[in-house]
């Protein structure tokens, strides 16, 4: 498979980003373990390539003898877990996930096969009427019910390389984050160090509910989930991930929904979401104000992925990741809506 093979690169509005891409002996590398990936499947790669460069990823796509494509991904060395969790949630919860066909979990490597339209496609096709407010309710109960099927592996998935975000230990995370942020200002400083007691409560109160911390998606918005037919979901993209309490997960999916369909379909995304945490004698109540509690939180996890996928503040990629740190950061001090 040749590395110089003809390719559509695409580099979004990071134009200054440094990749391994630029580097033609990772290249070849990557390309000569590619076929070998694919030759193992009875796959052949045919055609241009297409080429998504990111700071946090270099994507490729590939046709394939047949019609049909796969994709190779290279992480950073901040998310190169990706590759192994892949592998492992692959095993631990087929059929919500993409089975790759290759990973080298050393060097952050997967190649994965397609996995068909969209959830944001499959929106964004349907007409204005025929868009239902109530679309992510069935992937959020499907999410939720392989959050709680990974419990038993949580330890495992930290031994991946995951990273964790634990509840009893978020308010040590909150100062880390808020102390290393170059974006705040001083006034929002201040304002989070006041909000650090209250903070504290609220996982105190959140690890009491005694809901065991598990996988978080911790991105789940409508480009990072497959709709492949009709009542059927596959999760994907796990680069932010964490080890978390479950309930930060619904952060970005309902923020994505509210912007889409508006505040009113929240609710009925919450109590869909929740249906797979009952049974265990806590009460409805009990479960939505565990919930709020989360969904605050969750934005911790959004300020840690963002610090950790764009480090430092004196390249361009790297102060837009302060910036947009901070601003999750300074939702913590702002009332959930649900």
């Amino acid at each position: 498979m040749r590395s110089d093979a003809p390719a559509v690169v695409d580099r979004g509005r990071y134009q200054d980003a440094v990749t391994p891409w630029e580097r033609q002996d990772w290249r070849e590398a990557v390309f000569g373990w590619a076929e070998r990936g694919l030759a193992a499947h009875g796959l052949r790669e045919t055609g241009p390539r297409k080429v998504r460069l990111r700071p946090w990823s270099v994507l490729v796509r590939m046709s394939v003898a047949g019609g049909d494509v796969v994709w190779f991904k290279a992480n950073p060395p901040a998310s190169a877990f990706e590759a192994g969790l892949t592998e492992a949630l692959a095993r631990w919860v087929p059929g919500y996930v993409l089975k790759p066909l290759a990973v080298d979990a050393g060097r952050g490597w997967s190649l994965l096969p397609d996995g068909g339209t969209l959830f944001r496609d499959a929106l964004d096709s349907a007409a204005l009427t025929a868009v239902d407010p109530r679309a992510w309710e069935e992937p959020l109960r499907q999410y939720a019910g392989m959050q709680r099927a990974l419990v038993p592996y949580t330890d495992e998935i930290e031994r991946l390389g995951v990273p964790g975000a634990r509840t009893t230990v978020l308010p040590e995370t909150f100062d880390r984050v808020v102390e290393e942020n170059t974006a705040l200002e001083t006034a929002d400083r201040e304002v989070l160090r006041e909000l650090r007691p209250r903070l504290a409560g609220w996982c105190e109160e959140l690890a009491a509910a005694g809901i065991a911390d598990t996988l978080d998606h911790s991105d789940l918005h409508d480009g990072q989930l497959f709709a492949p037919e009709p009542g059927r979901f596959t999760f994907f993209d796990w680069g932010d991930a964490a080890v978390a309490h479950p309930f930060c997960s619904l952060l970005v999916p309902a923020r994505a929904a509210r912007e889409r369909f508006g505040p009113e379909v929240l609710p009925r995304l919450r109590d869909a979401y929740l249906e797979q945490w009952t049974g265990d004698g806590r009460t409805q109540a009990e479960l939505r104000r565990a919930l709020s509690l989360a969904w605050r939180l969750g934005a911790i996890g959004r300020a840690c992925s963002w610090g950790r996928l764009f480090p430092g503040a004196s390249s361009s990629a790297g102060g837009a990741g302060d910036a947009e740190s901070a601003g999750w950061l300074l939702e913590l001090a702002t009332e959930p809506p649900l």
